[in-house]
Formats: structure tokens, C-alpha cells, sequence
């Protein structure tokens, strides 16, 4: 009565260079991941009387929001996921089997609450819910993408405040704590009354991304100006993070602009004013999210209209809903970098360029496992 939902393979067992495994290892086999009802994975392997796989009480489990950014994250960690079947009955109810014995052990939950944002949400309050009567010790809620998250106030009255809401269902769901990464709003992390959250950036991948490889493909002189365009007031201070970053990797020649949108309703621009000098500049679009890319593709046109070199976006959620990607194919954008917080594919569009937030997030999961601080990856990396 039941029909599997297809998830990702195990990951190679192999420990990824530049981190350091947890020294409480375990020897053994170690976790698989059921494929349509098949189960892929690999034994664990011991080198030189170490094993090299798995780590003591710790196991990583995926939801079938992401199935390929979990992978990637256990590939960077050299463990594969642990066993789990998620599906759905014929009445579209979500069905969950754990595969191993979670007793005592520390759980990372990767599942983002993206599109189809209920279902996914319904996922991660199930599987909390049956990690938690069977007996894990920690659910730690890795949610790359934290939908409802622009439900964040009561913009008219009898309105709920949705992300709030939110956060109190996974609270008493049983997680204890929650790694996010570029929340819409910082605030949200307040939501959480009980949960530690740790809100990551992006740009700590991202910044290195564009100096050593956007820039280079753009044909940016060291005399060339480079602007980086804030969307909104409220994004001015990720526009700001980014410039920074920028600058740390040894770019000069960076500016700041905002644009100023006039709306005639939801989703939909009137017209547009821009605050900070254009003409003659490289602009990057900085954002957290895309969502149709309507407001994206207008500030483009407006970028390139006051006399922009040329005009790139970088954000980390992309949603690209409704005619999104063939907006970006047909804008004068020459590139749109984004994370794999969502899943996305980047033949789906010649324009797009992917940076894999994977590694951050197993840094972040191998901190917190090891009680160590993670104010080491708001660092950005040096160019190489």
C-alpha cells in the first residue's frame, strides 16, 4: 500500500581532506541509504588500525527534500547516510522506517522545507517525531532553506506569523537544535525559544567563487569598478558582507548601490530608482533568495539602462518558481550564482552558476559534534 519515493545513493566512503573525523570512531558497517527500495552503501574500511567511516553516536540522515546536497555532505564527512525509508501511501500520507537502531546517538536531520514547502515541512515533524521515540540522544534539524521564512510579521491584521509558528512546531517536535544558512531575516533565529540556531553564510564559498572564477570569465581588469547592488534597504547589510568579502580577497575598485522599487501590488514593479553611481561598473545583484526573478530581471534592466558594464546576481536560495529561469535566460544577466540549499540543476539554464554549500554545512556539523566554536566559518577563505 505503499509506494517509495525515490532519495539519493550512498555516498564513497572516504574521508574528505581538511577535516579533522571525530576521534570516538567506531569500526564496522557503516549506514545505507534505500534508493526506490534498493539499498546501496559500503562497508566501512580500516587503514592502519583506524577506521575510517562513521563516527561514535553521530549519523546523518536525509529527507527527501534534498537527497543530493545530504550526500554531498556525507561525502565531505567520508560516511555514507544512515538507513531510512521515506514514502507515501496511496492517500499521499507520509510513511517513515528507520533502518537502524538510533538509540544514544547523535542525529543531523538534513531536510530544507522547500518547495513543495508542506509536505517537506510534514517530513521533518515525522521523522523528529519517530527519531524521538526511538530514543536518539540529539536531533540536530540542518534546514538549508527554512520556508515560511518571509512570514515573518503581521503585515495586516488577523494574519498569522507564520515562521514563528514554524519554529514552534519543530521545537516541540523534539529537535534541539537547528543549523540554518542565510535566513531572510535574522530574527528568526529569536523564534526559536529553546533550540540554539546557527544561522551560516553563503558568502564564506560564495565570495571566493566570484573572485576566482566570475570575475576571471567577465574579463574584469584590476582598473575595471565593481558595484554591489542591495535589492532592497533591507538587504543593504548582506550587499555590505559581500563587499567586504570582496575586499579581503584583494579586490579594490568596489562600490555600494541600492535600489529603490516603487510597487503597484504584490510581486509586481511600477518603477525603480537606484541610490550609488552605475555607469561604467561591473554591478552584482546581491540577495538572499530568487524567488520568480520578476524583481531580479527589472533591476537588471534598470542596472544596464543607467550604463552598467554588465550586471551579475549572486543569491543563496533558489527557488526559481513560475517562469524564473526563463526570465534569467532571456535578461541581459550574464551570470546568477546560486547555492544548493534547494535543489537545482544548472543545465536547466546556460546562465546559472551552483556553489556547493556542502562543505560548510559538514564543517558546521563536525564543530558541533566535536564541541567546538563555529565562529571560525563566518571567515571568508583566501583566494587560492
Amino acid at each position: 500500500s505503499e509506494e517509495p519515493m525515490s532519495s539519493a545513493g550512498a555516498s564513497p566512503n572516504k574521508k574528505a581532506p581538511g577535516l579533522t573525523l571525530n576521534p570516538f570512531l567506531r569500526e564496522g558497517s557503516v549506514g545505507k541509504f534505500e534508493h526506490s527500495s534498493v539499498e546501496t552503501g559500503a562497508d566501512a574500511t580500516v587503514e592502519d588500525g583506524t577506521a575510517t567511516a562513521g563516527y561514535a553516536g553521530f549519523k546523518i540522515m536525509a529527507g527527501l527534500s534534498n537527497p543530493g546536497l545530504a550526500e554531498a555532505v556525507c561525502t565531505e564527512l567520508g560516511i555514507a547516510p544512515m538507513k531510512c525509508t521515506v514514502g507515501r501511501h496511496k492517500d499521499g500520507e507520509i510513511n517513515i522506517q528507520l533502518g537502524e537502531s538510533v538509540r544514544n546517538c547523535h542525529i543531523y536531520l538534513v531536510q530544507s522545507t522547500c518547495p513543495p514547502v508542506n509536505d517537506n515541512l510534514m517530513e521533518l515533524f515525522f521523522i523528529v517525531r519517530c527519531l524521538r521515540r526511538a530514543s536518539a540522544k540529539s536531533i540536530t534539524a540542518v534546514m538549508p532553506y527554512f520556508g515560511y521564512a518571509r512570514q515573518d510579521r503581521k503585515v495586516t491584521a488577523r494574519v498569522p506569523i507564520s515562521a514563528s509558528d514554524v519554529a514552534i512546531m519543530i521545537e516541540k517536535a523534539g529537535v534541539d537544535r537547528v543549523l540554518a544558512m542565510d535566513l531572510h531575516c535574522g530574527q528568526i533565529q529569536g523564534f526559536f525559544h529553546h533550540a540554539p540556531v546557527d544561522n551560516l553564510s553563503s558568502l564564506r564559498d560564495m565570495a571566493p567563487y566570484f573572485v576566482n572564477t566570475i570575475i576571471p570569465d567577465l574579463g574584469v581588469t584590476p582598473d575595471d569598478q565593481i558595484c554591489i547592488v542591495s535589492p532592497d534597504a533591507g538587504g543593504v547589510a548582506r550587499a555590505k558582507e559581500f563587499l567586504n568579502s570582496l575586499t579581503t580577497l584583494g579586490v579594490s575598485n568596489v562600490s555600494l548601490a541600492i535600489t529603490v522599487k516603487h510597487r503597484s501590488g504584490p510581486g509586481e514593479i511600477e518603477g525603480m530608482n537606484v541610490v550609488g553611481e552605475i555607469e561604467g561598473k561591473h554591478c552584482v545583484i546581491v540577495d538572499d533568495m530568487i524567488d520568480t526573478a520578476g524583481t531580479l530581471c527589472k533591476s537588471a534592466e534598470t542596472l544596464m539602462e543607467m550604463g552598467a558594464k554588465s550586471v551579475c546576481a549572486a543569491a543563496t536560495h533558489g527557488l526559481f518558481n513560475g517562469p524564473a529561469l526563463r526570465r534569467i535566460t532571456d535578461s541581459c544577466m550574464t551570470f546568477v550564482i546560486v547555492s544548493d540549499t534547494i535543489p537545482v540543476k544548472s543545465d536547466q539554464c546556460a546562465k546559472l552558476r551552483i556553489v556547493s554549500s556542502a562543505p560548510l554545512i559538514a564543517e558546521a556539523i563536525t564543530c558541533i559534534n566535536s564541541g567546538q566554536s563555529l565562529s571560525g566559518l563566518f571567515k571568508i577563505l583566501q583566494k587560492s
